[in-house]
C-alpha cells in the first residue's frame, strides 16, 4: 500500500504517521507539504518508508501528477471550502481513490458534484473521514440502523481550547461561527445564522455539560441527503471555555471574519498568540450524536458519545477508511463521491476497528413511550 499524504505535516496528521510507520501493509508514504524543509526533518524522523515532497496545493498539474502511483490519497489541506472540490478533482482525473477530513457544509456541498464524473472514472472520493464530519456520521448511521422510522439526528461536538490547532484549523473555525449555515428543520432545508441556536448538551469528561451552537459543519446537509425519512438534521458545536465562541461571534459581527483573507489574516495572528490564553488542561474533543425513532412499537432514542485527543479522532477515521479502501472492502460501491453514513452500510466492524485504536465510543438506548 502506497499512500500520499497531502497537508503531511499539519497538525492533524502528527499521530498518523507513527501509526503508518508501524504498519507493515503500507510500504511507502510519500509527505506532501507546501513546506518542504518541514517534510524533508519529519520524513528523516520516521526512516524510509517516508519520501518527503513539495506540494502547491493549487498547481492542478503538479497535485495529479503527484498523485499517480499511489494507491490512496490522504488528504489533510485546508480549509477545505478553498481546496476540497479542487484537489478531489485532481484525484478523480488521476485515477487514484481520496480520502479526506473535510469538514465545512459549503465543501460537501460543492464536492458532491464531483459523483458523476468519480463513477464514470471508478474513482471512490471519500470526504469527510475525520472527527466531525465522518466519525459523528458513523455513529449516526449506526444509530439510524439500529431503529426504525428514524426522523431525527442531532450532532453536537465540543472541542478543548488546549487542542492542536494550527491557523489552518483556526481558519476553519473563524469560517464555521460567521455568516448562515443549513439545517434540516420540520422537513425543509433552512438557512440559520451561525453561533445561533444555542443549546445545553452533556458530554463526556473533560467537557461535560456545555452550550452548543449552530455550525458550519457537514452534516447537517450530508445526512438528510444520504439516509431517507429524515425530517431534521442539525449540528452543533462549540468550545470549552465558552469565551471564546462569544469572541468569535464578537469578530463576525464586526466582519472581520467576512472574508476569506480577513479569516486567514487573523488565524495567523491567533496562532502566534494562542499560548497567551490559560485552557485550564482541556486536551481532548468530544462528541454527542443523538438519534430518535421507534422499536417494536415503541417511540425510542439512541446515543453514542465519544472523547479523545482531536488529533487522533480525526486521523483514526481516515486511516481505517483508506485501508478498507485497499482491502477492497468497499468493492460493491461504484466509483463516486462517499460520506461516511453514504459508504458505511453495516458501521459495526468500523466502529469496532476504530475502539481497537483507542478511541473511546459509548452508547446508550433509552424507550420514551
Amino acid at each position: 500500500m502506497k499512500i500520499l499524504i497531502l497537508g503531511g505535516c499539519a497538525d492533524m496528521a502528527v499521530p498518523l504517521l507513527p501509526v503508518l510507520q508501524a504498519d507493515k501493509e503500507v510500504k511507502g508514504v510519500t509527505l506532501a507539504d507546501i513546506n518542504l524543509e518541514k517534510a524533508q526533518k519529519t520524513a528523516a524522523g520516521l526512516g524510509a518508508k517516508f519520501v518527503p515532497a513539495p506540494c502547491d496545493a493549487n498547481d492542478h498539474d503538479g497535485v495529479v501528477s503527484l498523485m499517480k502511483g499511489h494507491d490512496v490519497v490522504f488528504c489533510y489541506v485546508g480549509p477545505f471550502y478553498i481546496f476540497e472540490r479542487k484537489l478531489a478533482s485532481c484525484a478523480v482525473e488521476a485515477g487514484v481513490d481520496y480520502v479526506s477530513i473535510c469538514d465545512d457544509y459549503d465543501a460537501y456541498l460543492d464536492v458532491i458534484t464531483l459523483d458523476d464524473a468519480a463513477r464514470k472514472k471508478g474513482v471512490k472520493i471519500l470526504t469527510g473521514f475525520g472527527n466531525s464530519p465522518g466519525l459523528t456520521q458513523v455513529l449516526a448511521r449506526q444509530g439510524y440502523n439500529a431503529l426504525e422510522n428514524v426522523t431525527r439526528i442531532n450532532i453536537h461536538w465540543c472541542a478543548g481550547s488546549d487542542e492542536a490547532a494550527g491557523p489552518s484549523n483556526l481558519t476553519h473555525l473563524f469560517h464555521i461561527f460567521n455568516g448562515t449555515t443549513l439545517q434540516t428543520i420540520g422537513g425543509e432545508e433552512v438557512r440559520v445564522k451561525t453561533g445561533g441556536g444555542k443549546k445545553l448538551v452533556e458530554f463526556p469528561e473533560p467537557i461535560g455539560r456545555h452550550h452548543v451552537y449552530y455550525t458550519g459543519h457537514a452534516e447537517s446537509v450530508s445526512l438528510p441527503r444520504n439516509l431517507k425519512g429524515l425530517t431534521e438534521a442539525t449540528l452543533h458545536g462549540g468550545v470549552k471555555p465558552g469565551y471564546i465562541v462569544k469572541l468569535l461571534k464578537i469578530l463576525s459581527a464586526l466582519r472581520l471574519l467576512g472574508t476569506h483573507r480577513r479569516r486567514a489574516a487573523l488565524a495567523r495572528f491567533f496562532h502566534r498568540i494562542e499560548g497567551w490564553f490559560a485552557s485550564g488542561g482541556l486536551d481532548k474533543s468530544v462528541g454527542r450524536i443523538d438519534v430518535f425513532g421507534s422499536k417494536n412499537g415503541r417511540e425510542t432514542y439512541r446515543y453514542y458519545t465519544y472523547v479523545g485527543h482531536i488529533a487522533e479522532i480525526t486521523s483514526f477515521p481516515l486511516y481505517l477508511a483508506g485501508k478498507w479502501l485497499f482491502k477492497k472492502k468497499f468493492s460493491q460501491k461504484p466509483g463516486g463521491v462517499y460520506s461516511a453514513e453514504r459508504l458505511l452500510d453495516d458501521p459495526g466492524p468500523f466502529i469496532a476497528d476504530l475502539r481497537e485504536m483507542g478511541v473511546e465510543i459509548y452508547e446508550s438506548e433509552t424507550v420514551t413511550r
